[in-house]
């Protein structure tokens, strides 16, 4: 990771377009997380892509100075990969929310998981979806009543934390918006961390979801305990699925180190005797008769 030459504040960080959330809305609290996070770890606003699908939360980029990629519906993950790909020195960070994340591109999950691709994916999850204005999304709860389902949803919710896990995923950990210095730890680490790391954070939205509000959350977060094995993938898992005694947890569930998508490509380009200062067009040119 590149840092800055000169000190930076989280304020440094800022663009010069306010936030356009709505009022309350947990994304400011993650907003401001993600820019001490920055300042922590000295983050290289050259050298930093932010990338983000569509929806409330996908509105990130605009607000901060790095470099920023604004792109399709649940498309964040494979553009952020292809980024990493292209230029594996820069930091590239994903942005997204449930419904962005885990209904239209939920696809692009695992085989970001799987192949651990060298990013770091904050998803700020509502449990609805705010942009459109109150549909349920994948991690609402069965039952919930929203704009087009007024019987409430038949369906159960994803859980983000036992998907990542599941597929692979190197780094897993949960924060909630309320609780920035908990993010910004959080971030911080995500950011360090060489391979996929997935960061779910609960942010409620207080105009459209009136089930999962800040006052039901009150009581309900708890931290990881501090004696937790984040290298136990089956401990993870009974905390992500419930079956320990936190509720809403809150920490590291889960970090190992293991080769990264671009580490393994390297390789296969050495035993190929490929190298970094190839011609492209050479290459399209030795096909051509």
């Amino acid at each position: 990771m590149t840092t800055a030459t000169a000190p930076m504040k989280a304020k440094d960080y800022k663009s010069v377009i306010p936030p356009t959330w709505c009022p309350g809305c947990g994304d400011y609290g993650v907003l401001n997380s993600v820019l001490k996070a920055f300042a922590d770890l000295k983050i290289d606003i050259d050298n930093t892509v932010l990338v983000s699908g569509i929806g409330c939360s996908s509105r990130f980029p605009y607000f901060v100075k790095t470099y920023g990629m604004h792109t399709a519906h649940g498309r964040v993950l494979p553009v952020a990969a292809g980024v990493k790909l292209a230029k594996p020195e820069l930091e590239v960070i994903c942005f997204g929310g449930d419904g962005d994340g885990f209904s239209i591109g939920g696809g692009h999950v695992p085989h970001v998981a799987r192949k651990n691709t060298d990013l770091t994916y904050i998803l700020m999850d509502n449990a609805i979806y705010g942009l459109t204005k109150g549909q349920v999304s994948p991690t609402s709860d069965h039952g919930m009543v929203g704009s087009i389902t007024p019987y409430g949803t038949p369906d159960n919710p994803v859980n983000p934390l036992a998907f990542t896990l599941t597929y692979g995923a190197t780094f897993v950990a949960q924060g909630y918006s309320s609780k920035g210095k908990v993010v910004q730890e959080i971030v911080t680490k995500a950011i360090q961390h060489k391979g996929f790391s997935f960061v779910n954070i609960v942010s409620p939205c207080p105009t459209f979801n009136k089930v999962n509000t800040f006052d039901s959350y009150k009581e309900a977060i708890d931290e990881i305990p501090e004696d937790h094995d984040v290298t136990d993938l089956s401990a993870a898992l009974n905390i992500a699925l419930g079956n320990s005694k936190t509720r809403v947890p809150t920490g590291i569930l889960y970090q190992v180190e293991r080769p990264t998508l671009v580490d393994r490509l390297t390789e296969i380009n050495k035993l190929v005797g490929g190298t970094k200062d190839y011609d492209i067009n050479k290459i399209v040119d030795s096909y051509i008769p």
